[in-house]
């Protein structure tokens, strides 16, 4: 059957509402400006914790 409620978690939240969601529970609230981005770095993968602001590439903001 279907579940009665669906929350969403999510490590960031930049800001950028395109769809009348939000989550539920939120690590960092980081307001971001759309050419800007966020990398999420882990200890378990990358050998550090952090957060990083970035600037878009040109790829990428295409």
């Amino acid at each position: 059957g279907r579940p009665a409620r669906v929350q969403l978690a999510c490590l960031v939240d930049r800001g950028h509402r395109e769809l009348p969601i939000r989550p539920d529970y939120v690590g960092k609230n980081l307001p971001t400006s759309r050419d800007e981005r966020i990398q999420v770095e882990l200890m378990e993968v990358d050998e550090v914790d952090r957060v990083l602001l970035k600037p878009a590439s040109e790829e990428e903001s295409k």
